[in-house]
Order: structure tokens, then C-alpha cells, then sequence
């Protein structure tokens, strides 16, 4: 086997790859302060200069955090996180399969209003939502803040974009195969657009696990609350343990982690799909 030549190192490179340790740097150190933050005193975590490493480690943060019902917290979030995950992936891959691949009267202006519709932001349709929930009889439920996210716009239009790569030729010849519409969704449609699938699940997981502004407004019972809320009402109006906030924190971004590390590879497969068909 011959040896691999390395590559000639120019002062581009040395720039590029500094630059890029310099902008790495900027975005994990938020996230190495909350994680050592959490492990600090509360009058360490607010001293000056500030001790860039916890000396003298603690968990009390995590044991104030436990006392209150944080793992209820956060069952809600996960709850209300993967079940919207779940329906945006189901509901946006059928509507976007059928708006890429099926001809009927009034599609392309249903796809306009789905393409208008992630123009306006979640202020402008409150009101209706909150109404319309009240009326199912769902305020102050987890349906409330999962519901109005199962007609994502976004949802919808991503995975309309995935389902045009698909070749027609295939779709017929599994008709003519015998296969019904269901078969040919599930045996040909959802394989080919798995990737778009993954980057969608994250998208969703995300949004919902961090929609402060919806579970504020539809959760009000302590019980109900999720993570993000729990640990909002914590904050004292002249004395905030921050501390505790940082060890919820960090706690609230482990779900997150674990998503993004299990559809890793259909995301990234899912963002270079894109980029090659835009």
C-alpha cells in the first residue's frame, strides 16, 4: 500500500482551521458554563473575577432541583416533545407525498397557503388556538400544547420537497404490482424519504421541547408544567439561585443530545439532499 500524502499545509488552511477553533470555541462555552456552573456553590456561581472551574465540586444544585418535581417536569416535556414529534413526522410525510405526487383541484393553492402560513408567527393565531383548545375541553392538558403543533407548515413543506425526488415510475410500478395506496406509502414513499424524516424529527423535538411561548400560555397547574416552565417559576424576584438553574439546564439539554446523536446520520444525509436539490 502506498502512503497517504499529506496534504500541503498553506496559509489559507492555517486561517480556515483557526478560525474555525475560534468559533468552536464561542459556542461550547456556554455550554461548559452551565454544565460547571451547575456543579458550583451560588456564591461561587455569582463572584468576580469568576472561577472558570468549580474547586470545591457539589451536587446540591441537582438535590435542590430533585426536591422540587423535576422528573414529573420532565416526563411532561418528553411527552409533550415525542408525541409531537411523532405526529408532525406522520402527518407532514403523508400530506407532503400527496401534495408532491397526487394532481387535484386546489393542490398548488393548498400548498401556497401552507407556504404562507410559515410566515406568520404563533402570536398572530393565539387567540384562535386558545380558544379552539379551550373549546376540545383541553386547556390546562399536555393535548393542549401538542395539538396546535401537529399542522407544522414548515413540516409539511420540508417533506413536500423530499417526496418530489421520488421517481413516478416507481410509485406506478408498484400500482401496477397490485400494492393499494397504503402499501405504496409504506414500502416505497417512507424509505426513500427517511432521510428528510430525520432531520424533520429533530427540527420538531426540538421546537417542542423549547416552546416556552405555547406551554406558557396553555399549562398553567403545577403538575402539568414542563421542564422549562418548572424551572422558570424557581427564579425568586430579588434572589435567584442560579446554581439550580444551571443544573436544570443542563439537565433540560440532555434529551436534546441524545435526539440529535440518534437521527445524526439521517439529518446530515437529510441537509446534503437538500442542499444538492436546491
Amino acid at each position: 500500500m502506498k502512503p497517504k500524502k499529506l496534504k500541503r499545509l498553506t496559509p489559507y488552511n492555517v486561517v480556515s482551521m483557526v478560525m474555525l477553533c475560534i468559533v468552536t470555541i464561542v459556542f461550547v462555552f456556554p455550554f461548559y458554563w452551565v454544565i460547571t456552573g451547575s456543579f458550583k456553590e451560588q456564591r461561587v456561581t455569582i463572584q468576580l473575577p469568576p472561577q472558570w472551574f468549580p474547586q470545591n465540586p457539589t451536587l446540591d444544585n441537582y438535590l435542590t432541583l430533585f426536591k422540587q418535581p423535576a422528573l414529573k417536569w420532565f416526563l411532561n416535556s418528553f411527552l409533550v416533545a415525542f408525541i409531537s414529534m411523532a405526529l408532525v413526522c406522520f402527518v407532514s410525510t403523508l400530506a407532503g407525498y400527496v401534495l408532491a405526487k397526487k394532481r387535484f383541484y386546489g393542490g398548488k393553492l393548498l400548498f401556497g397557503i401552507f407556504v404562507a402560513a410559515m410566515a406568520l408567527p404563533k402570536q398572530v393565531v393565539l387567540v384562535p388556538l386558545v380558544r379552539l383548545v379551550s373549546a376540545w375541553g383541553f386547556h390546562n392538558t399536555l393535548a393542549a400544547a401538542i395539538l396546535p403543533a401537529v399542522g407544522w407548515p414548515f413540516g409539511v413543506f420540508l417533506m413536500k420537497q423530499f417526496s418530489e425526488t421520488i421517481p413516478t415510475e416507481m410509485l406506478e410500478a408498484a400500482k401496477i404490482d397490485g400494492c393499494n395506496e397504503w402499501q405504496i406509502f409504506y414500502r416505497v414513499v417512507l424509505p426513500m424519504v427517511k432521510p428528510g424524516i430525520g432531520a424533520l424529527a429533530i427540527f420538531t423535538f426540538i421546537s417542542a421541547w423549547n416552546d416556552y411561548f405555547m406551554q406558557l400560555i396553555m399549562l398553567s397547574s403545577r403538575e402539568n408544567l414542563t421542564l422549562q416552565l418548572g424551572i422558570a417559576t424557581m427564579q425568586a424576584e430579588f434572589a435567584t439561585n442560579y446554581g439550580v438553574l444551571m443544573a436544570g439546564a443542563t439537565f433540560s439539554a440532555i434529551p436534546i443530545v441524545l435526539i440529535f446523536i440518534i437521527f445524526q446520520k439521517s439529518f446530515t444525509q437529510g441537509i446534503t439532499m437538500g442542499s444538492v436539490k436546491g
